[in-house]
């Protein structure tokens, strides 16, 4: 009786470690799907870096260029821009009480 518990919990534990590898797996494949590299080098910039954008409008987001990989390009970027945190605009601002 009590080895047959054990098996059992063995086995209830094996199914919630599974389950905890899938959940990780496909947390960290959808924040990797959501986020910018630069088209050199292939890293994330950080909160805060300034990137450069190469290209006309439409595939402008496909030619992010970090500011590191910036250097080693001659032709000047369309545009530059400051990463900005993933909640930026979703803070809770203090607005003026009418009177």
């Amino acid at each position: 009786m009590r080895r047959r518990i054990l098996q059992t919990m063995t086995a209830s534990s094996r199914h919630v470690e599974q389950l905890e590898r899938v959940l990780l797996r496909r947390g960290v494949g959808a924040l990797e799907a959501d986020r910018h590299r630069c088209a050199d080098c292939g890293r994330t910039p950080l909160t805060g870096e300034h990137v450069h954008l190469y290209g006309s409008p439409p595939a402008r987001a496909d030619r992010i260029v970090c500011e590191l990989c910036r250097l080693l390009r001659r032709e000047a970027p369309a545009a530059t821009e400051i990463v900005r945190h993933s909640e930026h605009g979703h803070a809770v601002r203090l607005t003026a009480r009418a009177a």
